[in-house]
């Protein structure tokens, strides 16, 4: 968009007290960015998210909102990042969990050999690689995932020779989107603690292994943690080499960092979607994509229009907020993939609990589903969590939220996936 003269101090008159007064600088909002081209902002640098009607958001301060208006923009405060967080839950950083509730990536670690511990027929625990801090030697993490069945030979191995179908959940790849990881935690619960008492997950255990990463980028979570009643808004994983941006705008996206059709996204390497120097140059990404090529067998052609075979096992599930969506590949084309009706059909089966509109991703290269779905062939989705706006609303919605809203709404959506495994492309 070309720049329009006098229209900044024409905006910043606008914009007064309602938008630059209000609040601090250092205040995010979400800013509907009318006329705006989601890539263009992008490339230049901004926190873009999809808004409402099609539209386009900008995350950021009222600095953020003053750039947009110095490029010809006219940016609209549309909601709060940070939602209000309940008395006395503020200040537990560092011990447990933070803003409100949500569990930091300790904690998570801790639930996974809980669980274990207490299930030992039904789990096993894996370290599928490390993040980059760590290989670095700068902290850092594990990446755990667990496997959930009713164990018998040859099951929850490191190999796509299984006997049982196999369901995979990832979540928080995206640091920031809180809820996520929550999600993964509720899931772990649900089918561990209902095995001999709840028939339906008894009938999934029984017969299919659930595979769950529940904090995929955790050197990420730890930088959002750290501002404990105002998370930070990293999304990115820690990888600072060679930047001179600023907390929390560096790293590397991992949903733009797969090896499948990896290029065209982002590089502006303090944009929030960074897709790297190379494809798959992330520790997290390569340690995703190995764990993957473990679980599953390559079961599609090589060709991008060759159909995967309706005998396909396996579905995918990547969890992420917001938008109530639920979107299959492609991502790195608009063009359908070779089984995009019946990816639609199990889709709207998925969004008959959920409420979720079901559209392909489109416009983001080097996505997980796309490498799950383009290099195996099996049925992947995207799932955005959560509304654009409201209490439960954003990447920081209130704690509670995951409880009265999330949980409820996708819990039926996440069986439907796991009892598709089987045959996902036959029903």
């Amino acid at each position: 968009m070309k720049l329009r003269a006098g229209l900044l101090t024409a905006a910043l008159l606008l914009l007064g007290t309602n938008a630059m007064a209000a609040a601090p600088d250092s205040t995010p909002f979400y800013w509907q960015v009318p006329g705006a081209d989601e890539r263009t902002l992008q490339d230049a640098g901004f926190d873009v998210e999809h808004g409402v009607d099609g539209g386009v958001q900008v995350v950021g301060d009222a600095r953020v909102a003053g750039r947009l208006t110095a490029l010809g923009y006219q940016p609209k405060k549309f909601d709060t990042v940070y939602k209000p967080v309940p008395p006395g839950r503020s200040g537990d950083i560092g011990v447990q969990t933070f803003y409100g509730g949500y569990h930091t990536v300790a904690e998570h670690e801790k639930h996974l050999t809980d669980v274990a511990a207490a299930y030992p027929a039904l789990t096993q625990v894996f370290d599928i690689g490390d993040s980059w801090r760590k290989t670095r030697g700068l902290g850092g993490h594990d990446i755990k995932a667990i496997c959930i069945t009713k164990k018998q030979a040859g099951d929850c191995a490191l190999s796509p020779t299984s006997p049982k179908p196999r369901f995979a959940m990832i979540a928080q790849l995206h640091a920031r989107e809180l809820a996520t990881g929550e999600l993964a935690w509720r899931w772990i619960d649900h089918v561990t603690r209902g095995y001999g008492t709840d028939a339906e997950v008894t009938s999934i255990l029984d017969t299919t292994e659930l595979w769950v990463v529940p904090i995929v980028n955790p050197d990420g979570v730890d930088i959002v943690a750290s501002g404990g009643s105002r998370p930070l808004m990293q999304r990115k994983n820690a990888n600072n080499t060679g930047a001179s941006c600023s907390v929390p705008s560096y790293g590397v996206d991992l949903n733009r960092n797969s090896t499948f059709k990896w290029g065209g996204a982002g590089t502006n390497r303090c944009g929030e979607t960074y897709q790297g120097t190379a494809a798959g140059s992330e520790p997290e990404t390569r340690a995703l994509e190995a764990w993957f090529k473990q679980l599953f067998p390559d079961q599609r052609g090589p060709g991008d229009t060759d159909p995967a075979p309706v005998t396909t096992k396996g579905v995918m599930i990547t969890i992420h907020s917001y938008g109530n969506l639920i979107m299959p590949p492609w991502g790195w084309t608009w063009n359908a993939n070779p089984n995009a009706a019946q990816l639609a059909a199990l889709g709207k089966k998925m969004a008959a609990f959920n409420g979720y509109t079901v559209v392909a991703e489109g416009d983001t290269t080097g996505t997980t589903d796309d490498f799950t779905y383009g290099t195996l062939g099996i049925a992947s989705y995207t799932f955005e969590i959560g509304s654009s706006s409201g209490s439960c609303g954003g990447f920081f919605p209130q704690y509670s939220c995951v409880d009265s809203l999330f949980w409820p709404r996708n819990k039926g959506a996440f069986l439907t996936a796991a009892k598709a495994a089987k045959a996902p492309y036959a029903s």
